[in-house]
């Protein structure tokens, strides 16, 4: 068997093994809200993986953690367990090159 350096291979097999090893990402989002989508599409495009958790679903949990956060607005997106803000919130973060540090475990 023949075994060569490809860093190809190499980038993908770490990105790979980055995302599984990411912290859980959920956001909290309402139907028709652009910045939700915003969010989501930035995830997806950016292949993190994401739960989302509709406020008229999880109505009551949604609503503790507005009065926890004291935040009215969706997108409510956490990584983990730590609450980041919204849309832009997590661009700011983006911006700063944070949301990688936060996103690893």
């Amino acid at each position: 068997m023949v075994w060569f350096f490809c860093p190809y291979l190499w980038y993908y097999t770490l990105r790979s093994l980055t995302h599984f090893y990411m912290k859980k990402v959920t956001i909290y989002t309402a139907p028709a809200c652009p910045y939700c989508i915003r969010a989501k599409q930035f995830f997806d495009e950016s292949n993190i993986e994401y739960v989302e958790k509709l406020t008229q679903d999880h109505e009551e949990e949604h609503e503790a953690l507005m009065e926890k956060y004291k935040w009215r607005t969706v997108p409510m997106i956490f990584i983990g367990e730590e609450f980041i803000g919204g849309y832009d919130d997590m661009m700011k973060l983006v911006s700063e090159g944070a949301l990688e540090e936060k996103l690893q475990s």
